[in-house]
Parts: structure tokens; sequence; C-alpha cells
């Protein structure tokens, strides 16, 4: 045996190692970060302070790995990312006062998207708290409902007060990482907590979520349903761990396919049965399926068919109503409540399971194939070689070719216009290639989720981005670094494109919106990356290849053309709807 004296363990790693049916005693922290490894999480995000340093410390003597950003905001967007690009859940430190409060915004687009992130945050201890401590979080200076109690924000969300409650965080943590679907909690550990001694306890069964049960006639009433006449599937992005099931119903019933920006890929775009994108920068191919070919029943997966996916448009109404099926019980009947919808709660493969049967291999039960024409995701025929500025849709053609097609890479769209021109045009064959956060739309989430995204890979991961949201919350700094191989291609407009271009069209105020422009590669070069200005189109292949091969942190700076109106039509008519305007007699949208 080992004699303990010569082992480079520490006391703790050697008894976990040669005795893991014993307990032992730690502090709070270690004893913690220890439970959350085994939790499955591999990667933490966050800024130290004074009050979360116990937990560094702990962080840093773990098999978890840390990543130290510029601010907690670009840490949660990180933290977000590397959950998507993993499937395994993270963890965000951060310290009390203004690093829990930034950090909230990156935490709330997480919880908004479906990700497992659990925030560790510093608190200040009892004896100081309502005496001005620096930076205190305490119920004298911040909201207590918001940030230590489940809601909006947390599934979970505590502030521990005594070490003896270690063993319900960590069973309350172990049920939520287990469960279906999204789940981001909160600890709040006060100094004195992350450094009092607990007895580790010993490894426990873990915990199991199973989802709900599906009754065999619920299944039989959706297939009766489905296969008394032409059908269609709309899928969004919590249907993508369903893929091969989704693909092989399709095939079976000869059902047209639409998708939410973020389902992109679960069917392939270029297969025939796939009619096209729904939803911000979406496809009219898929309000004309529905006008020349509206079904009686339209099959819902994923989606909650939200304002970003739907913006709930009569025209995408079927005939007769939607089967949605939803873990969530609350979720069907909320977009279109005029609208007979069939709700089952169900893990969607689950369902897809006990459905299929009633779709037969042979295709006794395929539908008549009504829709031949297919979306318009292919690029608009670009007939001026070498034009300057870039036009967008030269950019897409490109990140097409030499990024979608050329390389596995996750592709990432910061919201405004960027998510806008490469949900209509770029195209994906594959599930969880594609980021976009619609709902949320929070500017810098893929300035900094690109880099946790490629730092959780370990492998090359592009955001294309606008330069507002590079100048709010890029983390090219963190990625130099590191040496991590994320990729910025930046539409340079030297303004908010889309807050311009929706002001104008609404008929409100557009005054400041405009900036002085920025060279991206001059800042990029200052803080250690690499990068290259894109003036022309001549110049985009070159731009493209170097990125791709870049080793390090790139930026591809591209002089876009603002006259080139981006494809937001719909969510400008649904301001409209909502009562966003001054005066627009006379505006025809």
């Amino acid at each position: 045996m080992q004699n303990l004296a010569e082992s480079p363990l520490t006391t703790e790693q050697y008894a976990e190692q040669h005795y893991p049916e014993l307990s032992y005693e730690t502090t709070f922290a270690k004893a913690l970060v220890s439970h959350l490894s085994q939790l499955g999480i591999r990667q933490s995000f966050g800024i130290i302070g004074g009050a979360i340093g116990v937990v560094y410390d702990a962080l840093e003597q773990s098999q978890i790995e840390v990543h130290h950003y510029r601010h907690e905001t670009g840490a949660a967007f990180a933290a977000a990312e590397a959950h998507f690009a993993t499937d395994e859940p993270t963890l965000v430190f951060t310290t009390t006062g203004p690093g829990i409060l930034n950090v909230l915004t990156g935490i709330t687009a997480a919880k908004w998207d479906g990700a497992k992130v659990l925030l560790i945050s510093g608190s200040t201890s009892a004896p100081q708290r309502g005496r001005w401590a620096t930076q205190e979080t305490s119920s004298y200076t911040l909201p207590q409902d918001t940030l230590y109690s489940a809601g909006p924000i947390f599934d979970f969300a505590i502030r521990v007060e005594h070490p003896a409650e270690f063993p319900e965080v960590i069973r309350r943590l172990s049920l939520g990482m287990s469960r279906p679907g999204g789940f981001v909690a909160h600890i709040s550990l006060p100094i004195s907590v992350q450094s009092a001694r607990v007895e580790l306890p010993k490894p426990r069964r873990s915990t199991i979520i199973a989802a709900p049960s599906i009754a065999k006639h619920d299944v039989e009433a959706c297939a009766d349903r489905l296969k008394e006449s032409p059908f269609a599937v709309w899928l969004g992005f919590g249907a993508r761990k369903a893929t091969p099931a989704i693909r092989m119903l399709v095939e079976r019933s000869g059902a047209k396919v639409f998708c939410s920006p973020r389902a992109k890929g679960i069917v392939p775009e270029d297969d025939p049965n796939f009619v096209g994108v729904t939803g911000l920068g979406g496809h009219e191919s898929v309000n004309q399926f529905m006008v020349e070919h509206r079904p009686d029943w339209i099959l819902v997966m994923g989606t909650r068919l939200g304002e970003a996916t739907s913006f709930w448009d009569p025209e995408l109404k079927p005939a007769r109503g939607f089967i949605h099926v939803d873990i969530d019980p609350e979720v069907p009947g909320v977009a279109y409540p005029d609208v007979e919808t069939l709700g089952i709660q169900a893990e969607i493969g689950a369902f897809l399971e006990a459905l299929l049967p009633h779709f037969p291999e042979d295709g006794s039960a395929r539908q008549a194939d009504l829709f031949t024409t297919g979306p318009n995701i292919e690029p608009t025929p670009l007939d001026i070689a070498g034009k300057s500025p870039v036009r967008p849709q030269a950019l897409m053609r490109a990140i097409q070719k030499h990024v979608v097609q050329g390389t596995d890479a996750i592709v990432m769209a910061e919201c405004g216009n960027s998510f806008a021109w490469c949900n209509h045009h770029l195209c994906f064959r594959t599930p969880n290639r594609y980021r976009v956060s619609t709902l949320y739309g929070s500017m810098g989430h893929f300035a900094a989720g690109v880099v946790g995204a490629a730092q959780a890979r370990r492998r090359k991961a592009v955001a294309v981005v606008g330069d507002g949201s590079m100048l709010m919350n890029s983390e090219i700094s963190t990625a130099a670094q590191h040496g991590t191989p994320a990729v910025w291609i930046v539409l340079n407009d030297a303004a908010y494109g889309m807050c311009e271009n929706g002001q104008q069209v609404l008929g409100l105020a557009a005054s400041q919106l405009c900036f002085p422009e920025v060279d991206f590669v001059a800042l990029a070069r200052s803080m250690g990356a690499d990068g290259i200005r894109v003036e022309s189109e001549d110049m985009l292949d070159v731009a493209m290849r170097q990125a791709i091969e870049a080793n390090g942190p790139f930026v591809v700076d591209v002089r876009i053309d603002p006259s080139e109106a981006s494809p937001l039509m719909q969510r400008f008519e649904s301001l409209l709807k909502q009562g966003s305007t001054n005066n627009v007699a006379g505006w025809e949208i």
C-alpha cells in the first residue's frame, strides 16, 4: 500500500481514492465542489472576489476546469453555451454585491434557453449584515425573493446558513440535474459557511427523475387525428434530442416540417419535406404552404410557439387544431388560445416511441406529397463581384461555404440583424450546429458565449455578431489568455442596425443609434488575438479561410452594407400590433 506521507494527493483525495466507503471531514466548499464533480460538472466560469475566495480555491484544487473571465455576465453566457456545446451541466461563480447583480442577465438567458447551470455566489456573513460591509449582500441591500427563492430566474435557490444544510442542498441539486430539460440553480454561501467543517457524506445512489408516462389511449387519439388527413410538424429547440425518431416519423408519414430558428437541422433544411423556418428571419414559404395546403392538424414538439417562433400569426393556425407535446403541462394552448389544442405532457422521445408503430415502415400511412417548393434558404443571387461594402447575403454565402459546410464548428448568431440574416440564409443538415437566442435575445450573449463553447469543446466555435454587441460584452481577452479557438464575424456598420431599421419603420426617433466606427482587428490585436478586415466581397473567401485555419482567437471585421434590409419585417409588424408606434398613418408593411 502506498504510504500517505509519500502520496502527492491531499488527505481528502487519498481517502476518496482508496477508501470510498468512508466519510471524512473537510470544508463546506471542498465538499460541495467534490459533489458537483460527481453530478457531471466539468467546467466553471466566473470572476473571483473576496467573498468567494474559499470556493475559488476549492475549484482550483478540483477536477473541474476553472475559466476566469473579464465580466460576470460574459461568464454566465459562456457557461450556458458550454452546456449546450457538451450537454453537461456547468458552474458559474461570483462574489457578492456587483458580482451577483452582474451575472443575472446571463443567468436569466440560461434559464430562458433551457440550460443546466449552477450559480455559486458569495454572501455576507450574518454578523456583518446591516453594518455596511464592503459589497454587502443581505436583506438590507438586495432583494431576497429574486435571488434566494425559486421563481422566474431560478428553479432552486438558497442561501446556506449552516453547514448542516449540506446533504439537503446536494439532494436538491441532484434531483434538478437529473430531470429532463433545463435547470438553473443558485447556492449562496456566506464566507463563514464556505470554510466551515463538514463531514463529507458517503456516496449515495443517484436519483433519476422519470418523465410522465404516456397513456395508450392518448397516443391512439393523436394517431387517429394525424392519420385522418395530411398533417404538418412544427419543431422547436426542445425536440433536438429526439432527432432520429422525428426523422423516422417524417419519412414514414410524409408530413411537412417547419421549425423555429433554434431548431434548424433537426430535419435537414434541404430535405424535400422541409418547408422552412418560422419566426425571426423566417421564410415566406411557410406562410405560402399554410395558405395553399393548410393541414387539419399540426404536431408541435419542442417549442412554446412564442413571439420569436410564431409572431402569433393567424396564418399559421391549422384548420382544426394543434397536438402539442411538452414536458410542461402549462405550455400547450398558450400561444394560440383560440385554437383547439390537444396537450400531451410527455418527453418527446418517449411520445414518438409510442406513436411510431401507428406509422408503419412500409409507408402505408404516408400522406400525399402536397408541397414540393422548398424554402428560400439559399442567399439571393449575387451578380456584382467584389462589391464594397459587403452585402450581408454575400457574407452569409461565404459562411455557409466555409464554416457550415467546411467545418464542424458550432455557429452562433447574436441578436439583431445578425440572427435575422443567419436564421434566413444559413442551412443546416444536423442539429446542435446552430445556436441563437431568439427568446431572451440579450446583446453580448454570443460575443461572450462563443468563448465558453470553444473552451468546453476544445474546438472551434464561430459567432456572427453585430458591432454593438462586440462593444457591449466580448471576451476576446479571455480567449487570448487561453488560446481558445473562438471566431467572431462582426457585422460592422457603426450602428445599432436592427434598432435603427425598426425605429424608422415604426415612425419613431432614430437619433444617436449610430456611433464611431471601430477597428475590431486593432482591438483584437491589442488583447493578444488576431484578425482580418474585410472591406469588399472579393476578400470574403480569404478571410474565412484565415479564420478557420487560425489556432487561437480570430476576428473577421466585415464592413457591412447597411442599406440592405434584413428579413425582420414580421418583428416590426408584431411591435405595431402591440402598440409600439407614434404616427404610422400611411405606412404599408
